[in-house]
């Protein structure tokens, strides 16, 4: 589907997701040719920079984050970039942003604001005031989408006053990677799996996204957000609402967003005694990530000395339906980890009954695996026979290696979601009442920690996490995956 000429207007353009994300994106995209002749990104920003300093910025801040670089194209995508200096905040300042941009029928017009949220309401504010927010543009909204449900509801208030729901993008880049949709495609692409996913099959599920870097340069943010906003709100549920979801009626936006959300509305609520006994808060202290001694969270640069932010969240949730009742999920996410991963394991029952000379203990359940990153593919856990005589069987693994089966080019996530957007796909963006629902499952947990005193469990970088988090799988007679792994 060959995409309409359009002005990409970045609100943010010269900071940070901007740079390493946004603008390696779109010249991906140029490179591969899916870009109109005469299609523009027109970057905002505060700095009064001539088009030759914000080139050079670009130069100097976008260009190493990417990977292929052929040097033509780079000429050729340069071309396209506009930029426009003014005071996001300020409506009198978007007049050449107004003698700026194209606003023929024939152009679509996008405005990208990755910028903080408290931003979003005034931006829209202005485009409306400015003649700017037409019939034919879209806007994008970069998250945090808000800290809890009243600022969620006021972002979704605010932005609808100015664009309709078909308008908005909320985006969520993890439903841009290919194994996310590979995971649609996995379910209801084939009948193999459909009769087995339910609670009669289905022992557990653990969706675990894992980084190995600390907070680095982002603790401004973080430490008034923490994990379970920065990560577990969003992506896992994200996540989540994808592999628990009925069957929607087609692949059409509302369609796939309504099974989501009744997923979403499913999840049963959190009271006083499972608030205690279902959720884990960590916080990093010093350690060792691959073979480098690293500081604690406290120690990092600007980190308050006594603060209580969350570096790693583990809990576990239900479903109340049909389908999953009694199936527990375990949400699992933190920084400093022993690794970089990004993976769902959905894990199917035991054996009732062993015909062979082995213990039922000794046989591994079955599992299928999903692997985001950092090699996206899946995986399938089988028990085999070992060569030779006897019958003697042993874990075996069948893999599909995205890389390796497919050898297209593979998209990054922002190139998928960016083209969607230009191309007005709304199906991997979240809908206002999602955002919603999943602030209210989650706005317990942040009220409880806001009354509890005690500080999050310490847990050494390099490890997965607080010991507490093993035992809250532990109780259901259930391991993390890396610790239910058998030796070599």
């Amino acid at each position: 589907m060959a995409l309409q000429d359009f002005d990409l207007v970045l609100f943010g353009g010269s900071g940070d997701l901007s740079m390493r994300k946004l603008l390696p994106a779109m010249y991906s995209r140029d490179m591969c040719n899916d870009l109109p002749p005469t299609a523009r990104v027109v970057c905002v920003g505060r700095n009064d920079w001539t088009p030759l300093e914000f080139i050079a910025a670009i130069e100097t801040n976008a260009r190493p984050h990417i990977k292929k670089f052929d040097q033509k194209v780079w000429e050729k995508f340069l071309e396209r970039i506009v930029y426009v200096s003014l005071n996001a905040t300020d409506v009198s300042t978007y007049g050449k942003l107004v003698e700026t941009l194209r606003r023929d029928e024939d152009i679509t017009l996008v405005y990208y604001l990755a910028t903080p949220p408290q931003m979003f309401a005034r931006i829209c504010e202005n485009l409306a005031e400015s003649g700017l927010a037409t019939p034919n543009s879209r806007v994008v909204l970069e998250k945090p989408l808000g800290r809890d449900l009243a600022s969620a509801r006021q972002i979704n208030l605010d932005v609808g006053k100015v664009f309709a729901e078909h308008q908005i993008y909320r985006i969520d880049h993890y439903l841009g990677k290919e194994t996310v949709q590979n995971l649609l495609a996995l379910r209801f692409g084939n009948i193999l799996f459909e009769p087995l996913w339910r609670r009669e099959w289905i022992s557990d599920v653990q969706i675990t996204i894992a980084e190995k870097i600390g907070v680095g340069n982002r603790m401004g943010y973080y430490d008034t957000s923490g994990a379970l906003r920065d990560m577990l709100q969003n992506h896992l549920l994200q996540l989540l609402c994808i592999v628990a979801m009925e069957p929607p009626v087609s692949i059409a936006p509302d369609a796939v967003r309504d099974a989501k959300l009744e997923v979403l509305r499913s999840l049963k609520r959190f009271t006083p005694h499972t608030l205690a006994q279902n959720i884990v808060r960590g916080q990093y202290r010093a350690g060792h990530v691959d073979g480098q001694a690293v500081p604690s969270y406290r120690d990092e640069p600007d980190a308050p000395d006594s603060s209580r932010t969350e570096t790693f969240v583990a809990l576990k949730a239900e479903i109340d339906t049909w389908r999953w009742a009694g199936v527990p999920f375990y949400l699992r996410t933190g920084k400093r980890m022993s690794d970089r991963l990004a993976e769902i394991v959905v894990r199917f029952k035991p054996i009732p009954h062993s015909i062979f000379n082995q213990p039922t203990s000794s046989f591994q359940p079955n599992s299928l695996v999903i692997r985001l990153q950092p090699d996206e593919g899946l995986r399938m856990n089988l028990m085999a026979k070992t060569p030779g005589e006897g019958m003697r069987l042993k874990p075996a693994e069948l893999e599909l290696d995205f890389n390796e089966q497919f050898k297209t080019p593979r998209m990054d996530a922002y190139e998928r979601l960016l083209l969607d957007v230009l191309r007005g796909q709304l199906t991997l963006f979240m809908r206002g009442d999602e955002l919603e629902a999943a602030w209210e499952w989650v706005e317990p947990i942040l009220q409880h920690w806001e009354q509890d005193d005690s500080p999050p469990v310490p847990y050494a970088s390099g490890t997965w996490g607080p010991a507490a988090s093993s035992a809250l799988i532990g109780r259901d007679g259930l391991q993390w995956r890396e610790e239910a792994l058998p030796e070599d």
